[in-house]
């Protein structure tokens, strides 16, 4: 039999007075420490036990969440030195699969939302939206849910070559991911191999494959292909 005591405390708990929500840990990436510190504030004052961390590039977000294998949520700028349209996201995707992104980003192009839900986001937070409406994105993903505006009608589809390109870009492996994203930068194969601390044999093996998946002849081709997702060219523009 509960004591009167016992019924109380029961009692106190699903009142709500005493219930703490399970402790988070999250990681910005943004290379504007002025954002980050705001989106901090922010998401500090929402949620109680809440462990974030930051990064200011890709290899920072990396390092990251190779010390925090248990990293529930990653809030990702898409515009970052080193990273040019969805490069990020999609070697965030392929290299961590089971940690769920959402895109924190400026551009709020349809277009572009419905892009970042078709490479794995599991959501699209413009940054213009208001303070509260951010808490409640970040809420809902945490809970599981796929959150994009609500005044936003992602229902089009696109043409079928793109849809077609998405489906092969997000056969790349995490290593091939970052291949491509040198390429774009017009980077030799050895000066590649030199980055990523591999020969250069591997990472000709590596272009190889990703000619082969999307299908294309050629490296010029296969970063003029990538560019034709967002309508522009992929070349990384000077830090």
């Amino acid at each position: 039999m509960l004591t009167s005591a016992c019924l109380h405390a029961l009692h106190t708990v699903i009142a709500g007075k005493h219930v703490k929500m399970a402790a988070y840990s999250i990681i910005i990436v943004d290379d504007h420490p002025l954002f980050r510190d705001a989106l901090r504030q922010a998401l500090s004052d929402s949620f109680r036990d809440l462990n974030i961390s930051e990064a200011g590039s890709l290899d920072g977000i990396s390092g990251a969440l190779d010390q925090n294998a248990e990293t529930d949520l990653v809030l990702l700028d898409l515009a970052m030195p080193g990273v040019k349209g969805f490069s990020g996201l999609m070697y965030l995707r392929a290299q961590y699969p089971e940690i769920p992104v959402v895109v924190v980003s400026a551009n709020e192009d349809p277009h572009a939302i419905r892009r970042c839900i078709e490479f794995g986001a599991s959501g699209f937070i413009p940054k213009s939206l208001p303070v509260e409406t951010i808490r409640e994105a970040v809420r809902a993903v945490l809970e599981g849910e796929i959150w994009t505006p609500p005044d936003l009608d992602l229902s089009g589809e696109g043409d079928g070559e793109t849809t077609d390109l998405v489906a092969r870009l997000a056969t790349l492996t995490p290593q091939q991911v970052r291949v491509l994203m040198m390429l774009s930068e017009g980077l030799l194969n050895k000066q590649i191999a030199y980055k990523l601390n591999v020969s250069e044999a591997t990472i000709k093996a590596h272009v190889s494959a990703i000619l082969q998946k999307l299908g294309v002849d050629s490296r010029t081709q296969a970063v003029i292909a990538v560019g034709k997702i967002e309508g522009q060219d992929w070349q990384a523009t000077p830090d």
